[in-house]
């Protein structure tokens, strides 16, 4: 157990310095600049405004291109988040202005009118890179004529880029689109267009190391910080309220249990009364489809530990504002490196409950969450490609994605399991189970799963329900979450009330003699994964203005497989805090 313990730190020391490592970045530049040097400005992507996941290359659209556009290289987190990087034509020497200068002259055709109309119309915007600062603007603007009922497509063909720099570094960029400087091309003919752009250079006090502050501000202003700590004050209410039910109602009645039961000289009718106690020999009778039970349990604390690392690694300032790519890579390292975490905890586990089988289960374990997850992608990327959009990934990406599963994922999985096979761990039961399990009696229906689930479910998602919309307005949006510290607190009451409600609800299972407690456990403390996804059909009908088959089949396909995830480690903390709260109870009393 030292030695395994041990080896969790050692990993999660390797885990920490190598996401910080790989959400570094690693361009090769320091980032300074003499007098006429040349500035790196990529273009990235276009897409719909509203449709974050709904992206293209830059030049799928007819813009000025240079005579041989490079890509730039991307890490396996920017290719992740769709980031595809090319020269762009403009020059942005450092601190020279210009006033005015053609990029190019196009003659644009019937087609790529067509092309630019339809992009105007989704409000399309465009996103650039300059020496690592993000900077965004949109193509156009549609001119509606309330009186007479049409409509003018307009094309910006000017920008200008405000440039602010501190000594021999750029700071800050600003881009500027001029809707007086633009072309009609509302309808289908051909278009001269002439391609321009301005640079102002400007001085600023702001140093270097605070350059990124200005993109955080937006999640960190006042008014929203105090929503935050809002939520954070309905988070504590509903831990203390919980927490003093516990104290006073169920402490109390477990008390009174203990004393009656103390008592050898009981009545018959006294033992009718209270019936928790004698079920004893069913309560640590172990659950039917073990196998699947113990790899929900492998799987749930694998994503629990994936999560903690996450939140350590944003509490250290690894996913600052634009950091391109750092949260994919951590998570598709993490969970790699974590993987030994779910083997060893579902092998162990399924050996506890005398099961045969542990290679079955291993396997088992491992396509519990990545199969989903791998089919989902699968699926995502076919639309993707048909849509010929940047989230479609290159087949370089996937052969390093499948050779980090093969590697690393497999190879850990498998040491973890061999490791919790030689772990020799017995269940630790107080009590012996009898020979044929006792019959349940007739219970209400709000006794029943669905019910429980639905009651063990809505604490938990009322104290976490107003930082969703934050979080989903960072990930499907253009807003960005960085009060990570405040997202922890939240993670962490959202885990104490889970725990807190699944133990409540497991007393009151076994108070009316139902012995058939894990699966339920798995069920109740899971279930607020149910609630997330309710959420998610609600923001996107109401909160969000995503539309098309790419975009929702994104949102869907992977918000499903979060919340699946959400589902495996919530269950796996109920079922923990109900296992340890039954262990207790039982060893109070003498089972005969």
């Amino acid at each position: 157990m030292v030695r395994v313990r041990m080896g969790a730190a050692v990993l999660g020391v390797a885990v920490v310095v190598l996401a910080c490592v790989l959400g570094a970045r690693a361009d090769g530049s320091d980032h300074r600049y003499k007098d006429g040097d040349y500035v790196p400005l990529y273009a990235n992507k276009v897409g719909p405004f509203h449709n974050p996941s709904e992206t293209y290359r830059y030049y799928d659209l007819p813009f000025c291109a240079p005579d041989h556009p490079k890509d730039k290289r991307e890490a396996l987190g920017e290719v992740l988040n769709g980031d595809r990087l090319v020269d762009a034509p403009y020059e942005l020497n450092f601190k020279e202005d210009r006033n005015s200068k053609v990029l190019c002259q196009k003659t644009l055709s019937k087609v790529e009118v067509a092309k630019l109309r339809d992009a105007v119309a989704k409000d399309y915007y465009f996103q650039m890179y300059y020496d690592d600062l993000p900077l965004w603007g949109f193509l156009g603007k549609l001119d509606k004529d309330k009186e007479q009922g049409n409509a003018k497509y307009l094309l910006f063909k000017h920008i200008h880029f405000d440039i602010m720099y501190n000594g021999d570094r750029v700071i800050e960029i600003n881009v500027q689109t001029d809707p007086n400087v633009a072309v009609d091309i509302t309808e289908d003919k051909e278009v001269q267009v002439e391609f321009s752009y301005s640079v102002t250079w400007k001085k600023t006090d702001i140093p270097f190391e605070k350059r990124m502050e200005k993109y955080s501000k937006s999640s960190s202003m006042p008014q929203h910080l105090e929503i935050h700590w809002f939520s954070i004050i309905n988070s504590c209410v509903t831990v203390l309220l919980l927490t003093g039910f516990l104290a006073t109602i169920l402490m109390r009645v477990l008390k009174n249990d203990f004393i009656k039961y103390s008592h050898e000289d009981e009545s018959l009718e006294d033992q009718e009364e209270t019936g928790w106690k004698y079920i004893h020999g069913d309560v640590f009778r172990f659950p039917q489809q073990k196998s699947l039970f113990a790899a929900i349990v492998g799987s749930g604390t694998q994503l629990l530990a994936l999560a903690i690392f996450i939140f350590l690694l944003a509490i250290v300032g690894v996913f600052y504002p634009y950091n391109r790519g750092a949260l994919f890579t951590a998570l598709v390292v993490i969970y790699a490196l974590t993987s030994g975490i779910a083997g060893y905890t579902a092998t162990s586990f399924y050996l506890q409950l005398e099961g045969t089988n542990w290679v079955r289960n291993l396997i088992l374990t491992g396509c519990l969450f990545c199969g989903p997850l791998f089919l989902t992608f699968c699926f995502l990327n076919t639309v993707a490609i048909a849509y010929s959009a940047t989230a479609a990934l290159p087949f370089g990406t996937i052969i390093v994605i499948i050779l980090i599963w093969a590697l690393v994922t497999s190879p850990l999985l498998v040491l973890g399991g061999i490791a919790g096979k030689n772990s020799n761990t017995e269940f630790q039961a107080p009590c012996r189970s009898t020979k044929y399990p006792r019959e349940i009696p007739q219970l209400p229906w709000y006794r029943s799963t669905i019910p429980q689930m639905a009651m063990a479910g809505f604490l938990p998602f009322s104290a976490i329900y107003i930082e969703l919309y934050y979080i989903f307005a960072s990930i499907w949006g253009h807003k960005i979450y960085t009060i990570y510290s405040i997202l922890f607190i939240v993670f962490i009451i959202l885990i104490i009330v889970t725990a807190f409600v699944t133990v409540a609800l497991t007393y009151f299972q076994l108070a009316v003699e139902d012995h058939e407690w894990w699966w339920r456990s798995v069920l109740c403390g899971g279930s607020t994964g149910i609630f997330i996804f309710f959420y998610c059909i609600y923001y996107y009908h109401a909160r969000s203005d995503m539309s098309g088959f790419m975009q929702t089949s994104f949102f869907f396909g992977y918000m499903t497989c979060v919340c699946y995830g959400f589902f495996l480690m919530l269950g796996t903390v109920g079922f923990r805090a109900s296992l340890l709260f039954v262990r207790h109870i039982y060893r109070s009393i003498k089972c005969e």
